[in-house]
């Protein structure tokens, strides 16, 4: 069974046309699945739009973090919830279409323990572009990550991101990153216990309505890289 997890904050906008497009993909999908929607606090109807849904689904869950803790905190809470072998995780706003899962789960299927969607590996796949200084700025993160954490991927960030549960779980029992630097810390850990991990090019097209603030959010996404590093040297992450 593949789990699709919807990390979500004020998403009542665009939650529609989302689940929309979920439902349709899955319709035509040969294996089970279940989407769960991670309402992380939102002020709006995001978790009743998303419950009204329930219908068009084989498996629909809305589960909430009963306060905002962070894109971070939401995903791994779906990822306790998660009952499938395979467990996608996609933005609300749905910038890498929901189709693109097919390419992540046939390399887990292949042996893979994580597959990560890539925005970097071939930009003639995107769609809408970023700015360019939101582009310059993701270009220096990822070559920071590189060296701070010796991690091989041109792009940790994007939001789309595959993962055999069962070999995957200790990660997100040491994930300790609750908000947008949390990828990293799941990637360096894969890497850490062992997993085998691949990236892999997908469609994508910036949404303008991103929650990601360039200044408050960029500044903690690179001091979650150095959060990282240490909590590594500090033992922090033990080998199981």
């Amino acid at each position: 069974m593949l789990s699709i997890i919807i990390p979500s904050y004020n998403e009542e906008l665009r939650l529609p046309a989302t689940l929309e497009r979920v439902a349709a993909y899955l319709q035509n999908a040969t294996r089970p699945a279940e989407v769960i929607v991670v309402d992380d606090g939102s002020k709006d109807r995001t978790a009743a739009v998303a419950a009204s849904f329930a219908p068009r689904f084989q498996s629909l869950r809305v589960v909430s973090n009963g306060v905002n803790r962070g894109k971070g905190f939401s995903v791994r809470h779906g990822m306790r919830e998660a009952a499938g072998s395979f467990v996608l995780f996609t933005d609300a706003d749905l910038s890498a279409p929901i189709e693109e899962a097919d390419k992540l789960i046939v390399a887990l299927e292949s042996g893979y323990d994580v597959a990560i969607g890539s925005r970097a590996m071939d930009r003639s796949l995107i769609e809408v572009h970023e700015s360019a200084f939101r582009e310059f700025a993701g270009i220096v993160f990822n070559k920071i990550v590189r060296i701070i954490l010796r991690l091989p991927f041109v792009d940790t960030q994007c939001g789309f991101k595959a993962f055999r549960r069962e070999r995957c779980r200790i990660l997100f029992a040491q994930q300790r990153i609750e908000r947008f630097g949390f990828d990293p810390e799941l990637l360096y850990l894969a890497r850490h216990h062992g997993l085998r991990s691949i990236e892999i090019p997908v469609r994508w097209a910036h949404s303008p309505a991103t929650k990601v603030n360039m200044l408050r959010d960029s500044i903690q996404m690179f001091i979650d890289v150095f959060i990282i590093r240490s909590n590594a040297l500090r033992g922090r992450y033990p080998k199981k």
